[in-house]
């Protein structure tokens, strides 16, 4: 069995993998989308029963979106924020400035 010394180790080598950083990428921008869906849905006061029965959907499609299982497509994205009494707002960032 291969011993690894720390943490940071084993994650530089995953990292290092072909695709890696596209799907660590993929995975922070699904996390970020329902960290905010979540932060939002709880300022308005709102279960995931409510909030999935302004936006159409059903509660187990907020909770995956919530939890950053899945990648909501726009016309979704603008769907709940509507039913938050929100505006989507999609914008283009140079990558050095990009989270």
């Amino acid at each position: 069995m291969d011993e690894r010394s720390s943490w940071a180790e084993m994650r530089a080598e995953v990292m290092a993998r072909p695709g890696a950083g596209a799907a660590y990428e993929a995975a922070r921008i699904r996390f970020e989308l329902g960290a905010a869906v979540r932060g939002l849905r709880e300022k308005a006061g709102l279960t995931q029963i409510e909030l999935a029965n302004r936006a159409g959907l059903k509660q187990p499609a907020v909770a995956r979106l919530e939890a950053g299982g899945t990648m909501p497509t726009i016309p979704v994205l603008e769907r709940i924020a509507e039913a938050l009494g929100t505006r989507l707002s999609v914008e283009f960032r140079p990558l050095r400035e990009a989270g």
